[in-house]
């Protein structure tokens, strides 16, 4: 079961370690709640507690309503034993032999033994009902600080993807989808910065400064950052069909099937970017 470091939590002056499987099921360190009985071997502490006959039912209880794998009959066998006072059972066996999902043993550094939050908090009241409040408290602060992250992304991810996918929709009916004229294909552009300018946004410097004369700078200090990058491209595959001898009314056609498949690819992207976060 593949975890992810998330976060420290800190009740009474410890520092207890959490980690996530899908960042819904928490795991919390059995380890570090048991120092604060005993700080030098707080592997006993957790090895006590396990070998309690409640410990052994509630997590078999756990195991059988979220693990679909778990195995009753090991489960039922060291329910049997549990109590005497010659039944030892550590974390490992009880993973092993009964394939439980609630517990796990991390190795090497930061390790130790990690429990599903349900039976972290279980361990934590067997230590202290004080303690277990303590970490509690400080468990939905960090619960708390990671859904307002989480919402703040969201609606910043969602917003930004509804604008830009105006942004394609709005560009691609007022250009792509309009053939060019012949006069624009045949005209001799001065320079290939204006030809470009037309097989992007359908018109020329001139034309668009003449459309927005109480705008400042040009057309493309207006573009969108997806025309930006299309532009870009449209710039190098230029410089390559000028390499080829291609002369410039053939260019033009290629490069308008270009910004035109790029800026459709995009909006589609941008599309399926919004259907997800909804």
């Amino acid at each position: 079961m593949s975890k992810v470091k998330k976060d420290t939590i800190e009740a009474k002056g410890i520092a207890i370690q959490v980690y996530t499987e899908d960042f819904k099921n928490d795991y919390i360190s059995l380890t570090d709640i048991a120092r604060y009985k005993n700080s030098e071997e707080p592997n006993v502490v957790v090895a006590n507690w396990m070998r309690n006959y409640n410990t052994i039912e509630y997590l078999g209880i756990w195991e059988q309503l979220n693990n679909l794998e778990f195995n009753p009959l090991e489960f039922e066998g060291f329910l049997k034993e549990a109590g005497s006072n010659a039944f030892t059972l550590s974390p490992q066996k009880w993973v092993n032999m009964t394939n439980a999902k609630g517990i796990y043993v991390k190795l090497g550094r930061g390790g130790g033994t990690f429990a599903h939050k349900d039976i972290a908090f279980k361990f934590a009241s067997w230590i202290s009902a004080e303690f277990e409040l303590y970490i509690i408290k400080d468990y939905q602060r960090l619960k708390d600080d990671e859904n307002s992250r989480l919402s703040l992304g969201w609606n910043l991810n969602r917003e930004i993807s509804k604008i830009n996918y105006k942004i394609h929709i709005d560009a691609i009916k007022e250009y792509l989808l309009k053939d060019l004229t012949n006069e624009q294909l045949s005209y001799k552009y001065a320079s290939e910065a204006d030809m470009l300018n037309v097989a992007l946004f359908n018109k020329r410097a001139k034309q668009w400064r003449e459309e927005n004369h109480d705008l400042k700078g040009n057309m493309r200090d207006y573009a969108s950052l997806n025309e930006l990058l299309v532009l870009a491209n449209m710039e190098s595959y230029n410089a390559i069909l000028i390499g080829k001898g291609m002369d410039q009314k053939e260019r033009m056609i290629e490069l308008r099937k270009l910004a035109r498949t790029q800026l459709m690819s995009l909006e589609k992207l941008g599309d399926s970017s919004i259907k997800k976060l909804e």
